[in-house]
């Protein structure tokens, strides 16, 4: 009864595995560790939030190593979180996008597909909504104009999952993940890149002269979010659905970088930029339908949830913030 999870080193990984763990859940986690960020954060990740998981070193492409990794676990379900993130990067390396997130999520497809799994929960992301969605974004507004190759491979996911899932029966579920915060972060996201500039006088870089607004969304109900999906697999004909999983509060950056500053004791030094290629000025999760299926309720406002992310890049980064 084992649950798989890939990009189990990542972020949100990590917390899921630390969850599926604390409740008692046979879990194995597969990462690859790359260098996109440094990946000792990654192992300093997993030693803090989940030691006691098994966690492989395995990349995504390499289908012969998945194949036997599949055959040992015989997972019962697969939460595929592993990817090529960032918007801004894939605009300078997309072949690196192009590897993990479509060759890897086919991988992933067919290997649930001939292992059978009984139900694949995958990391979609709101960057599909791009210019064709006005908020609040809803699952049912056409994802058709992304705005960088990173949303365009996950709007494809969505139809490669969509597409096994008709065909061959596999019930497969999308989670949009809408600007996802915590301790144990990612170094290269805003809440984490702010908070260790104020904390070390540097300057930050505010695009959209702070005109941005965006669904900050904690961490602990994302994770609650993608266990929720998990027991609810589809019932329809075609047994494939996705959801938006973000805090249905979008909050000016203004705001949020004010949080910060009253959070470290020191205001912060902003530099104002141009809005950048690639970027949406609004983003904001239509969290009904979640609500609805599993009872997905976010609870965590960043007025409680960006304090101990200041607190955390104190204590982990200490002098090198």
């Amino acid at each position: 009864m084992t649950i798989l999870v890939t990009g189990a080193a990542g972020f949100i990984g990590a917390h899921t595995c630390q969850a599926l763990a604390a409740a008692g859940q046979p879990v194995v986690g597969l990462d690859n560790y790359n260098d996109y960020y440094d990946p000792q954060i990654k192992r300093d990740r997993v030693a803090a939030l989940c030691p006691q998981v098994d966690i492989r070193s395995l990349d995504l492409t390499d289908r012969g190593g998945l194949e036997a990794l599949f055959e040992q676990v015989k997972p019962r379900a697969v939460i595929h979180l592993a990817a090529q993130a960032g918007v801004r990067y894939s605009l300078e390396n997309p072949q690196a996008y192009v590897d993990s997130n479509l060759t890897g999520f086919v991988n992933i497809l067919e290997l649930c597909r001939h292992h059978p799994v009984e139900h694949l929960v995958y990391a979609s992301s709101s960057s599909v909504y791009g210019d064709s969605a006005t908020p609040p974004f809803s699952e049912d507004q056409r994802i058709d104009r992304p705005r960088s190759l990173y949303a365009a491979t996950k709007a494809a996911n969505e139809l490669m999952a969509y597409t096994y899932a008709q065909l061959f029966g596999l019930k497969a579920t999308g989670l949009r993940f809408f600007t996802v915060y915590g301790p144990w972060g990612r170094p290269d996201m805003a809440p984490l890149l702010f908070s260790r500039a104020v904390l070390a006088g540097r300057p930050i870089q505010v695009f959209n002269q702070g005109r941005m607004q965006r669904d900050f969304t904690h961490v602990s109900d994302i994770v609650a979010g993608i266990l929720g999906a998990l027991s609810h697999p589809s019932t329809e004909a075609v047994a494939h659905q996705v959801f938006n999983l973000g805090n249905h509060t979008p909050i000016e950056l203004e705001h949020f970088i004010g949080v910060i500053e009253q959070a470290a004791g020191v205001p912060a030094h902003k530099v104002y930029k141009p809005m950048q290629p690639g970027d949406m000025v609004r983003t904001m999760a239509d969290t009904r339908r979640a609500a609805e299926a599993f009872g997905y309720a976010p609870r965590t406002p960043i007025e409680t949830g960006l304090p101990p992310v200041v607190a955390w890049c104190r204590d982990y980064f200490g002098a090198a913030v």
